[in-house]
């Protein structure tokens, strides 16, 4: 016995509703995530930026500039660092995906169109315009000759001797008169 239990489906105001609820939470999460990130960098900033305090005399100003220039050129070196490790890593996933791709052995297949070109035009087109090909197909084919028979030539050439011999019977007189 077969149950037929029909599935009610989703009407399309509580859609609508399931929908908007879903953009609502997300909104928030997006809203929860920007304001965390804030923080962070504000904490990072207290943390590796002390308040700027303006020495009095010209020689604290100097030794300040060149501390500035060192931390300046230390957070180079880092920056540097980090943009070449994201570079390997980039790299390295783009290489797992090719491998992915590879194993899956699906590849999107680029539309095709039609190109109305002639076999030597290709060829020109793939070898270049140093290399001259001729696809002559019949320059490669077989020279064959045709051997025409002599006897056949004088049977065809006496026609009236062909006629009297097989005159009787469709043909076959001449092949009784033979075997008897």
């Amino acid at each position: 016995m077969y149950l037929s239990i029909k599935l009610k489906k989703m009407t399309s105001s509580r859609r609508h509703h399931l929908k908007s609820l879903m953009l609502s939470i997300a909104k928030d999460l997006l809203e929860a995530e920007a304001a965390e990130a804030v923080e962070e960098r504000n904490r990072y900033m207290e943390e590796n930026c002390p308040a700027l305090s303006l020495p009095d005399s010209i020689q604290e100003l100097q030794e300040l500039c060149k501390k500035l220039h060192q931390k300046i050129d230390t957070v180079d070196e880092q920056r540097y660092d980090m943009a070449s490790k994201v570079g390997k890593c980039d790299k390295e996933i783009e290489d797992l995906k090719m491998k992915v791709q590879d194993l899956k052995g699906k590849f999107k297949k680029p539309a095709l169109r039609k190109v109305r070109m002639s076999a030597d035009a290709m060829l020109q087109a793939l070898l270049g315009s140093k290399h001259k090909v001729n696809m002559d197909l019949r320059a490669n084919l077989k020279q064959v000759k045709k051997e025409v028979k002599e006897e056949e030539k004088e049977a065809i050439g006496d026609w009236r001797k062909n006629i009297e011999d097989k005159a009787g019977m469709g043909g076959r007189k001449k092949i009784f008169e033979a075997e008897a």
